[in-house]
């Protein structure tokens, strides 16, 4: 599989920009304000939403959604593990991409689409969707959860007795008194924020990823890891968390103070644990100034902070903390290049990539995908970095779109990447 690549498959290469990519063809320019999304990396089962199976090596955009744009723009996205998420101004969701574990919401048997899908059954007004490696979720503005997709290890909090598959939006019952305000998928797992600032997580419980501390008794050593409805993280003290991430193996949050916490996986130096015992509680990460967003790749993090500086530290081996080398980092490290010339305001991490929008404009880096074993746009198995090409960067490389847009939102999945851009000039 392509994610088994190992450092001794890696190739440097250089910053350097490709022509800029002409989004759209045509005598008259886009009128000013116009939203498009745009997508790009691997394209199998759909999860571009570009009508096939072919991967893109630069961005391209999702033409389905021009007939609603103007009405009902585009406000929010969220790629997943094979399959991707869209939100609109008005609450509307629609999927594209892998449907075998039902993660596209449509109540269908059909294992795929390769054109986004509206999903239906909210009955109120979505303000947010995630999409993990196999399942999603949506919050409604009256703070409701829905769940749907995988549910193998609990991940969508419908108890034990939960369907294994769940086909379309089902809410979480047992938070029928709880607003929902924020919610963030893993690869096994889920994590929310209340309305009060508190966090609940539920699913795979492994590496410690959910928060809670290791059983200690005799009897865990026979039971499962997982929790199978939200359960309360105890070890905030009253602190309210305002922001948080589920990554492969472990989690984030950031609390009302600035402050940063991680939990799960037990190579606790891939995410700057100073202590083993740590990894399963919520645990402070040092010397990073007020921070106001994090985002968890596969074993990276990634955080911005008030001023807009990106710290970035964990596994590095495919160049995914944009330091310029691949050496693993234990503590935060200030990412420091030359083409960030602005505050960096958004932040997404992949599996082992990692985009962020600086000054209106998309960077990407780290794990290109095939690392230039396949040399042929539309087949090969990465791209999603925007380049042009399936190689590795190590370091922060814009994706070179037209001069005429601002990116607003970025998200990275497993290896394919998406954005939302506006228009700024007629």
């Amino acid at each position: 599989m392509a994610w088994s690549l190992t450092k001794r498959n890696l190739r440097r290469v250089s910053a350097v920009l490709s022509p800029a990519i002409r989004l759209f063809s045509g005598e008259s320019p886009p009128e000013r304000g116009r939203r498009f999304v745009a997508l790009w990396g691997n394209g199998d089962y759909g999860r571009l939403g570009h009508g096939g199976l072919e991967s893109q090596w630069t961005p391209r955009v999702c033409t389905f959604f021009d007939s609603i744009s103007n009405g009902d723009p585009l406000v929010s996205l969220s790629c997943g593990g094979a399959h991707t998420l869209f939100l609109t101004e008005s609450g509307r969701v629609f999927a594209t991409g892998l449907n075998k574990f039902g993660q596209l919401g449509i109540n269908s048997s059909q294992t795929h689409s390769v054109d986004p899908v509206e999903v239906l059954g909210f009955h109120e007004k979505v303000v947010e969707v995630s999409a993990g490696y196999h399942h999603s979720c949506a919050v409604t503005e009256d703070g409701v959860l829905f769940v749907w997709g995988n549910n193998s290890s609990g991940q969508l909090g419908l108890g034990k007795k939960g369907k294994k598959n769940v086909e379309k939006p089902a809410k979480v019952d047992c938070l029928v008194d709880v607003k929902v305000k924020m919610a963030a998928l893993g690869s096994e797992h889920s994590i929310a924020i209340t309305d009060e600032g508190e966090v609940l997580s539920w699913g795979a419980g492994g590496a410690g990823r959910l928060g809670h501390g290791h059983k200690s008794s005799f009897f865990s050593l026979f039971s499962s890891s997982s929790e199978y409805t939200p359960r309360l993280i105890k070890n905030f003290d009253g602190l309210k968390v305002k922001c948080i991430a589920a990554g492969l193996l472990h989690s984030a949050c950031i609390d009302e103070r600035g402050s940063v916490f991680l939990f799960g996986e037990r190579t606790t130096s891939k995410m700057g644990f100073t202590r083993v015992n740590d990894a399963s509680v919520p645990s402070p990460i040092p010397d990073l100034p007020f921070s106001e967003m994090v985002s968890c790749g596969g074993y990276h993090t990634c955080v911005i902070t008030n001023q807009g500086e990106l710290y970035t530290w964990g596994s590095n081996e495919n160049g995914c903390l944009g330091l310029g080398d691949t050496d693993m980092v234990q503590t935060p490290q200030n990412v420091i290049s030359s083409l960030l010339k602005f505050p960096v305001s958004h932040v997404s991490c992949g599996w082992k990539h990692t985009a962020v929008i600086s000054g209106g404009r998309v960077f990407a880096w780290g794990w290109g995908g095939s690392n230039g074993t396949f040399f042929e746009d539309g087949h090969s198995s990465g791209g999603q970095l925007g380049h042009g090409n399936d190689v590795d960067y190590f370091k922060p490389t814009m994706v070179n779109l037209d001069a005429n847009v601002k990116a607003l939102c970025v998200s990275c999945g497993f290896n394919h990447t998406g954005a939302i851009f506006e228009y700024i000039e007629t």
